[in-house]
């Protein structure tokens, strides 16, 4: 019987633009579909959070260009952390799966990729 999951992933962009935040959450996005075998279909909601050095566009906008227009999107505001990620884009993608948590493949690109070494990846 499928289970609700969450599922992790973090991009970085270099310059704050509107084309780059959409190529690098969409590519963030496709990464984390493709390497967990998500269905459109068994995604509930994403909710995106991004740094305060991101004022081009919504992260949440990547994820309508790649089809993900019928799915709850929210953006927030990441904590402004002293020695944090600058320009970080992550993302919580809550879903239904038979995967367990341990097999879930979590997606860190980019400046992303050694946050969160612990998980599997």
């Amino acid at each position: 019987m499928p289970a609700v999951r969450a599922l992790r992933g973090a991009t970085t962009v270099d310059a704050d633009t509107a084309e780059q935040v959409k190529d690098r959450v969409g590519a963030l996005v496709r990464e984390m579909l493709d390497r967990n075998g998500v269905d459109h279909d068994d995604i509930i909601s994403i909710l995106f959070t991004a740094t305060e050095d991101i004022t081009s566009v919504f992260p949440a906008t990547a994820a309508r260009v790649v089809g993900l227009g019928d799915v709850p999107l929210i953006c927030a505001r990441e904590l402004s952390i002293d020695g944090g990620t600058p320009r970080c884009i992550r993302v919580l993608m809550h879903l239904t799966t038979d995967r367990s948590r341990a097999e879930l493949r979590h997606v860190y690109l980019e400046g992303a990729k050694g946050l969160r070494d612990d998980l599997p990846g």
